[in-house]
């Protein structure tokens, strides 16, 4: 089954469903979320997307991203997908949300309309290998600097998503 993205005018009213490789070639505005994991020292726990992804592989981003299904709430999509990538689930919390646009160096492009979604764990992920390639935790503050002096190890979108979050949580 392939899978679809909600697409969505700009106050995020559903206006229609795409296959989500056809939704990234035409760049058209759909729903996501971005998961932030922080654990008690207030480290957020990042990816490395496997080496397999078809865009930004073995590019460092945050705990989890992806798409809600039709119906889906945002809290829902993070837990799902905090489990099958991830191999843990936590309760979420919906922060802020904004839409953003990030091209991929394959002529692809996201153009979402992201939640944000936090969460608080202390355990080991069991990571899905056709997903993750590696994990860490990194402090807010080492990721902002490493950001600035290694900006191609993460995806485009992290770039944007941590700014945003990092700006509302400071």
């Amino acid at each position: 089954m392939k899978e679809k993205v909600i697409l969505v005018n700009e106050k995020d009213e559903q206006i229609g469903l795409m296959e989500k490789i056809e939704a990234h070639e035409k760049a058209l505005l759909h729903r996501a979320f971005s998961v932030f994991v922080y654990n008690e020292k207030n480290e957020v726990m990042l990816q490395q997307r496997a080496l397999s992804k078809y865009h930004s592989p073995g590019l460092w981003t945050n705990t989890c991203c992806s798409h809600q299904r039709e119906g889906e709430s945002n809290i829902d999509a993070g837990k799902r997908r905090l489990m099958e990538e991830m191999g843990f689930t936590t309760d979420l919390e919906e922060t802020i949300s904004f839409i953003y646009k990030a091209p991929f160096d394959n002529g692809l492009s996201e153009h979402e309309f992201d939640y944000i979604l936090i969460g608080k764990y202390d355990g080991e992920p069991n990571i899905n290998p056709d997903e993750v390639a590696a994990w860490k935790w990194m402090s807010l503050e080492a990721i902002k600097k490493d950001l600035q002096e290694n900006p191609a190890n993460y995806t485009a979108w992290f770039k944007i998503i941590f700014d945003k979050h990092y700006n509302t949580i400071k």
